[in-house]
């Protein structure tokens, strides 16, 4: 065959795929444009709830429900596995990225996780079956099935990294956190707003993430826990109240209080810091159909009773399939609306926006298909699956999680920043992932 119809092929076969979720995402632009405003900003944030709390988890619960087995989750270990390694990796380079760039000091934390986390849910299902749609793309059948199914059983590694690394990451700097008198903290206090004013970035990945605001979210809390420890914030900072409640001024006798005695002082703090932490609320509808398809799949009685052409709940499970193909131009759609929005002023600087698209977009990748690579010839992956391989390579070329920025604004740190920043990734995400889904389409013929 000829060398040049070859590349011309696979060209077409990559760039395609981009081309469609790149028109429905300029259809939701248009419809989303501040100046037409065809359909208002409220319906996108009612599309987003629909996406989060329906379609998504049929997706979910249909495709991965269908695929996997007990064997299945021992041959697919290596699937969270790297999203731990992309976030550690991309963690690093964004280290590199603040320590060249040099963004405000008090933008160092957001540079570093905003380089390293990446969309690992909504993106990669949307890729996938605006891949598999094509008919000439190189993973054979069930290519849809299989492909979201990978990318199913790496989301639930995602959401505890969201309810944790991240959660605490993108918490205020404490050194420019203002307080005046004992304990009276002073933050600009957000204006009252309602769910449907309030910017589509809040809401475009993980509605009703902003509204889970406790106490100490939008405060320095791990800084504070252990600036405690050698007392130098009593000065600065209001220290925090590590007592337990019902104990006496004397002698304590209850067996809380006896733990604190025994605890050093540092144990202690960790333990404050991880029982502060929102762990409760991984359990959302993604995570839950996760599960759910997790243990019936797992079950062969169940899954012949829920899942097959002859299978008694065939009905329902079709039911789930129609409302599951609405995730795709939902998704794209609702980036579209978000994009629509524009970039805001923010205080991170150009060069440090340029450094992180950089480090995310294009060399990440490059690093995950040596990661791949690497693993592949250690046999660590499935033999012969070409789909395996792919989203492993994606998670490590996505944009930033269009979720950080409702991080963002439940911390109340980097909200802007966040908005600027995700706006121009995804636009450069149109060549980049064009880019590298031609190269991951080559490497198939050769892995």
């Amino acid at each position: 065959m000829d060398p040049q119809v070859t590349v011309h092929g696979d060209w077409v076969s990559a760039v395609v795929p981009l081309m469609k979720l790149l028109c429905l995402t300029v259809i939701g632009l248009l419809l989303a444009n501040p100046r037409v405003q065809i359909v208002p900003r409220a319906t996108f944030k009612l599309l987003s709830k629909l996406v989060f709390a329906l379609f998504l988890p049929c997706l979910i619960f249909v495709h991965l429900g269908q695929s996997v087995t007990i064997d299945n989750v021992l041959r697919w270990w290596f699937i969270p596995l790297n999203v731990l390694l992309s976030t550690a990796i991309g963690c690093f380079l964004g280290y590199i990225v603040a320590l060249i760039c040099r963004p405000p000091p008090e933008f160092f934390r957001f540079t570093v996780i905003m380089t390293g986390f990446g969309n690992t849910g909504n993106l990669p299902i949307a890729i996938i079956g605006s891949v598999c749609h094509t008919e000439d793309h190189p993973f054979g059948p069930g290519c849809d099935r299989k492909g979201i199914a990978y990318v199913s059983f790496a989301q639930w590694v995602a959401v505890i990294l969201v309810y944790t690394l991240v959660y605490h990451m993108m918490e205020p700097p404490m050194q420019f956190y203002e307080i005046v008198g004992e304990g009276n903290e002073i933050q600009e206090e957000p204006e009252q707003i309602s769910n449907f004013s309030r910017p589509l970035l809040h809401e475009a990945e993980w509605p009703g993430m902003v509204d889970k605001e406790t106490e100490h979210s939008k405060t320095p809390f791990i800084a504070r826990v252990f600036m405690s420890i050698s007392g130098s914030s009593q000065n600065t900072f209001p220290d925090i109240d590590f007592t337990e409640e019902g104990t006496s001024a004397g002698a304590p006798s209850s067996p809380k209080s006896l733990r604190c005695l025994a605890e050093p002082k540092v144990v202690r703090r960790m333990r404050v810091v991880a029982e502060k932490t929102p762990i409760q609320h991984v359990l959302q509808p993604p995570t839950i159909a996760s599960l759910f398809a997790i243990i019936i799949g797992m079950v062969p009685v169940f899954k012949d009773f829920v899942f097959g052409a002859d299978a008694p709940l065939s009905f329902f499970t079709d039911s789930l399939e129609i409302l599951a193909a609405a995730v795709v131009p939902s998704v794209m759609l609702i980036l579209g609306g978000m994009l629509a929005e524009g970039p805001k002023d923010n205080a991170l600087g150009m060069r440090t926006i340029v450094g992180i698209i950089v480090a995310r977009l294009l060399v990440l990748p490059c690093i995950g298909i040596g990661v791949v690579m690497l693993a592949d010839r250690l046999n660590l992956l499935v033999e012969q699956d070409h789909m395996y391989r792919f989203v492993l390579s994606l998670q490590y070329s996505t944009p930033s999680a269009i979720l950080l920025g409702a991080i963002a604004s439940l911390r109340g740190y980097g909200v802007k920043e966040a908005s600027a920043l995700l706006f121009w990734q995804h636009i450069c995400a149109v060549f980049s992932l064009s880019l590298y889904l031609i190269v991951y389409f080559k490497l198939t013929s050769f892995i």
